[in-house]
């Protein structure tokens, strides 16, 4: 393979920062040996790596590699076969999300974490308002004056480019793309810690994609989120991630710093991964 052009079709990080490492610093999230298995069937095998606060980690494989298996079994929205997933709590105690009660777990999935889907209506209630979409979590952390929910809502549809006097329409007067920014919005509004993205640019037209890329990129970096993005775009993980994992038949097959992935990739497949978009 020739690797002197990838970088060509690749666009560089050059906006995603290095993620300072600071030894004083705790994971936020540890998975350790995670597999599930459909029957005979290798959803995704004994994985583990640690995410670091502020760290942005994708995972990236082709259809079938098993990396939406795995995100579904760390985001606990999946059980897995075996295997802990263990996350750092506000007040700094690691649990394990598997272990916690039903009532903590919906807490967690509404305060500390967030979740984009690829089809924004999957995470979004399309037959209520913009605005009630984005209050909603607000009032599930106790928020209750209508005023401030409203205004905080109109606050971070502003944020994700959409205009406030859009804030009584709903999501299905809305376009692909104004969807998938108005579930961003959605999602951070209780200022999570780590945010899950499925595909989060899947389905949308190119330039819609480079426009969400670019929102995303800076609001990972403003806000200092951790994330773990799920992606078959190697360029979606070139643009946002500091870190990846590669993913083949549910195995990780390689993993590193994004750009040493992407311009030095050691692992045959990988180097049959990313030679295969010089041929589009």
């Amino acid at each position: 393979m020739n690797k002197a052009h990838t970088s060509d079709h690749l666009p560089k990080s050059s906006l995603v920062p290095p993620r300072p490492m600071d030894l004083s610093e705790k994971p936020l999230l540890q998975v350790r040996s995670v597999s599930k298995y459909y029957g005979r069937r290798v959803g995704c095998e004994d994985i583990s790596f640690d995410l670091w606060p502020g760290e942005v980690l994708a995972i990236v494989g082709e259809s079938g590699s098993g990396k939406t298996t795995l995100l579904d079994c760390i985001s606990t929205r999946m059980t897995p076969t075996s295997g802990m997933v263990n996350y750092r709590m506000r007040d700094g105690t690691m649990r394990e999300v598997f272990r916690l009660g039903e009532a903590e777990k919906r807490f967690l999935m509404r305060t500390d974490w967030g979740f984009v889907h690829q089809n924004p209506a999957d995470g979004l209630r399309m037959t209520v308002s913009a605005g009630a979409n984005v209050g909603e979590r607000l009032m599930a952390i106790g928020k209750r004056h209508y005023g401030d929910i409203r205004e905080t809502a109109a606050d971070w549809l502003e944020q994700v480019e959409i205009a406030r006097d859009r804030i009584d329409d709903q999501p299905r007067a809305f376009s692909g793309g104004m969807r998938q920014r108005l579930q961003i919005a959605r999602n951070l509004v209780t200022g999570p810690r780590l945010v899950f993205m499925d595909e989060p640019t899947g389905g949308l037209d190119v330039s819609v994609q480079a426009r969400l890329l670019d929102l995303l990129r800076g609001l990972v970096a403003e806000l200092g989120l951790a994330a773990i993005v799920v992606t078959h775009d190697l360029a979606v993980a070139r643009l946002l991630s500091h870190r990846m994992v590669v993913m083949k038949e549910g195995r990780v097959i390689e993993t590193g710093l994004t750009d040493r992935v992407l311009d030095d990739p050691q692992a045959p497949y990988t180097q049959l991964l990313i030679s295969s978009i010089l041929q589009v």
